[in-house]
């Protein structure tokens, strides 16, 4: 059942028009788990004297990573929506293509807690962006 409900999933973050936009792709879910991948584009420079990768774009993927992970804990028709995210931008985020790793910290029945790191993609152990985001889960009669 989990490898359809992430199907499920998968499908649905790789579809919302923004993620389509910016390129998000869902290489890994597993309870608790998401892994997005964001690949390098020039329009989503925030600052081209760097270059760095704009704030929103990370806090966006960061977003993404962290209520997918809650969501791989619930059903997969369930709907979430974010009560509270913050983002510590640790270093700029290079030009180059990017991982987001978000981790299930706390599930209750309406709340899930998730942290994220964001790293290049090349160099997992150098942390761009730590956040931590907190989800309103709705459960669906599926």
């Amino acid at each position: 059942m989990d490898k359809e409900k992430y199907a499920v999933i998968r499908r649905i973050i790789e579809s919302i028009p923004f993620h389509v936009w910016l390129g998000v792709h869902v290489p890994e879910l597993a309870d608790g788990l998401a892994v997005l991948s964001l690949p390098f584009r020039p329009e989503l420079v925030g600052d081209s004297r760097r270059p760095a990768l704009h704030g929103g774009v990370l806090s966006t993927l960061a977003d993404a990573a962290g209520g997918t992970a809650v969501w791989t804990r619930c059903g997969a028709h369930d709907r979430l929506a974010t009560i509270d995210l913050r983002v510590d931008y640790l270093r700029p985020a290079p030009a180059e293509d990017l991982c987001a790793t978000g981790t299930v910290r706390l599930i209750g029945n309406r709340v899930g807690n998730a942290v994220v790191r964001i790293t290049p993609a090349a160099d997992p152990d150098l942390v761009l962006v730590e956040a931590r985001g907190v989800y309103n889960i709705r459960k669906t009669r599926e």
